[in-house]
């Protein structure tokens, strides 16, 4: 085993091959996607697909780890900056960047072993989650909100994990049809979501701990919650409520030949 991962020795006996022969995508590199980019170059992981049509900005200096103030000055690619930090901590990774939405360049999706979705409308989710399904391939997503007024904001988030096989986004009632046609009624007009760094850490963290229980041998014994909820003013991470009314429920919402497209072994 390498020096550098000798302490990841308890993940198994071929962890250290699994994570390097796996590739992993991530949509949308500000928040968390940086977030969860740094912490699998870290653990190992050599290849990577990063998506995200946008440059940064001075405003992305609070939340986007790895962004350096010139970087931001000179609106450099997102795809770029994250580039420069996986290769800053492993200089072999192999990095495939599309400055562009997934939509416009979708095949490279296919042969992942995950996807992270880190994006901010449940329009965006709900395709990617779809895509995944179709693909057989697990889907992650986070997401985070500040809500509130003066003196009384609250911080409230979730990771949800989206198997093959088990409950959807749509199972769990996190997508809704309301959701999605109140979302779509207020395009445009939303304006920017609040978003600070420590928030994103945390569910970065829980997404990619969720991402290494289903892919090495370290947590066998247990199935990590497909949905877990963040309260970011108590300081608290627990399993969905919802899950508890779920747990004989089955995902028709991808079942039989319909939820599934040509699949890439």
């Amino acid at each position: 085993m390498d020096k550098r991962h000798l302490r990841q020795s308890f993940l198994g006996e071929y962890s250290e091959c699994t994570i390097k022969d796996s590739k992993v995508a991530i949509v949308g590199l500000c928040g968390g996607g940086s977030h969860i980019a740094q912490q699998l170059a870290h653990i190992g992981f050599c290849q990577f697909n990063l998506y995200d049509p946008d440059h940064a900005e001075d405003h992305n200096c609070s939340r986007m780890v790895g962004l350096t103030p010139i970087a931001a000055e000179q609106k450099t690619a997102k795809t770029d900056v994250i580039e420069q930090l996986i290769k800053g901590i492993n200089p072999n990774a192999k990095v495939h960047k599309f400055s562009k939405n997934w939509q416009e360049e979708p095949e490279a999706l296919k042969e992942c072993t995950a996807i992270f979705g880190c994006v901010d409308n449940y329009q965006a989710r709900d395709e990617l989650e779809h895509y995944a399904r179709r693909y057989l391939i697990p889907y992650i997503d986070i997401g985070m909100d500040v809500h509130g007024e003066a003196n009384n904001y609250a911080i409230t988030g979730q990771v949800i994990l989206s198997l093959p096989g088990h409950l959807c986004m749509r199972c769990m009632g996190f997508i809704t049809q309301k959701r999605l046609a109140e979302e779509a009624n207020r395009y445009g007009n939303a304006g920017p979501r609040p978003q600070v760094i420590w928030p994103n850490g945390t569910l970065a963290s829980i997404a990619v701990a969720k991402f290494m229980s289903i892919l090495t041998q370290w947590n066998a014994t247990i199935v990590p919650a497909l949905y877990t909820e963040y309260d970011g003013n108590r300081l608290l991470v627990f399993p969905s409520n919802k899950l508890i009314a779920l747990k004989e429920a089955r995902c028709g919402h991808y079942a039989g030949p319909n939820g599934v497209g040509d699949v890439t072994w």
